[in-house]
Formats: structure tokens, C-alpha cells, sequence
């Protein structure tokens, strides 16, 4: 009696193994999308920062864009926009199927006389 109540459960090891090992490797391929996708993420507001810090400085254009590209991700875009004493920075890449931005807004610097 013995015996045959444990033949009877004989393969249910194997099908949950088949069901649970694939969900297990779809979970962690999804928590490592999430993960590169959060560093592009930061990569993306660290390149804006940096390039938001250099316009506040009044560095030119070019050395502004330089600065943001070198900290963006690769693939980024780097939009510069200056209005008054604002300098705004956005750095947008299209990374793991999703499209991430970063931007930065910096008060320029100034370098005249105060009254």
C-alpha cells in the first residue's frame, strides 16, 4: 500500500521543476532589465547636471554639449536651451526599449559686478 501511494506522485518534482524554473529566469531577466534601465536612468540626470553645471559657468555652447555627452549614455541626445539667466539641459536616450530623459535647470553664474 505503501508503495503505491508513492509511485502515484511520481513525476509532480518534474512539472513543477518545468513550471517554476523558467518563471524564475523570466523574473530575474526582468529585475536585470529594470536595473540597466534605472543606471541609463541616472546616467541620463548626471549627464544633464553636468552639462547644466557648465552652461551656469557660461562655458560655450560646444564645451557644454561635450561635457553632457561625455556622462550620457551612449546613443544620447543632448538639447541645450538658454533663457536669461536660466540655462536648461535635457539629455534623452533611447535605451531598452524605452525612451529615458534627464534634464537640469541651473541659475548662470554671474560674472559682472553686483550692484
Amino acid at each position: 500500500m505503501w508503495r503505491s501511494e508513492r509511485r502515484g506522485d511520481a513525476g509532480y518534482v518534474t512539472a513543477e521543476a518545468a513550471v517554476v524554473i523558467p518563471s524564475l529566469v523570466f523574473l530575474t531577466g526582468l529585475l536585470l532589465w529594470g536595473l540597466a534601465a534605472a543606471a541609463a536612468q541616472i546616467r541620463c540626470v548626471d549627464a544633464a547636471r553636468a552639462g547644466a553645471r557648465a552652461a551656469a559657468r557660461e562655458e560655450r555652447d560646444g564645451a557644454v554639449l561635450q561635457a553632457a555627452r561625455t556622462a550620457a549614455p551612449a546613443g544620447a541626445v543632448v538639447f541645450l536651451h538658454r533663457g536669461g539667466d536660466v540655462v536648461r539641459v535635457t539629455v534623452e536616450v533611447r535605451s531598452l526599449s524605452l525612451t529615458l530623459r534627464g534634464e537640469a535647470v541651473a541659475a548662470v553664474e554671474g560674472t559682472g559686478e553686483r550692484p
